[in-house]
């Protein structure tokens, strides 16, 4: 049975029993195999190191923005994946292009970003150019949530105050939710 070196270059082996080298014994075929190939892990292994670095680095960089950006990122991936296969909520039809639409605007009404009874599936001609197309989208809310939801989102709410540990822990819940849905 012959063996292949284990380096790059796939010479084969020679089967010499009770004689083989450090390097044979290894699995190289000469000592610049081995020298090459630990050469090759200990340039990945500095190059993870270095990547490992930058990402704390980046990480110390972050404002609380990035924070609110990458929470609400998630929190679209995850309305979309649950409306996979719906219609828009506004048009009443099948989207080209899927957006995550709030009911209440993330400007007009920041604390009911990530509540998931105010954002829906939306196509990108009703979200963005109809500025949500809002009279049909609050009639068609009605219709899947009911009319009492629609008067709680309407109705007035507590101001929130996001902290960066809030804003990991939504984007975290999300993921983890839109695992769930992918999963299954």
């Amino acid at each position: 049975m012959t063996r292949r070196c284990k380096n790059k270059c796939g010479n084969e082996l020679p089967v010499v029993k009770n004689c083989e080298t450090i390097f044979q014994r290894r699995g190289y075929c000469d000592i610049d195999c081995l020298a090459e190939h630990t050469r090759v892990k200990n340039a990945e292994a500095d190059r993870k190191k270095e990547a490992k670095a930058t990402r704390k680095a980046k990480e110390k960089l972050k404002t609380l923005g990035d924070y609110a950006k990458e929470a609400q990122t998630a929190f679209n991936a995850w309305i979309r994946a649950r409306d996979e296969g719906k219609v828009c909520i506004s048009c009443q039809k099948p989207p080209k292009k899927k957006n995550a639409g709030h009911y209440r605007s993330v400007g007009a009404m920041a604390q009911l970003r990530y509540e998931p009874l105010n954002c829906h599936l939306q196509c990108e001609h009703c979200n963005t150019h109809l500025s949500s197309n809002a009279i049909e989208y609050r009639i068609n809310l009605v219709k899947k949530i009911g009319v009492d939801k629609v008067e709680w989102l309407e109705g007035p709410h507590e101001p929130k105050r996001y902290r960066k540990e809030d804003y990991i822990s939504i984007k975290q819940e999300y993921k983890n939710k839109l695992k769930g849905i992918t999963t299954c």
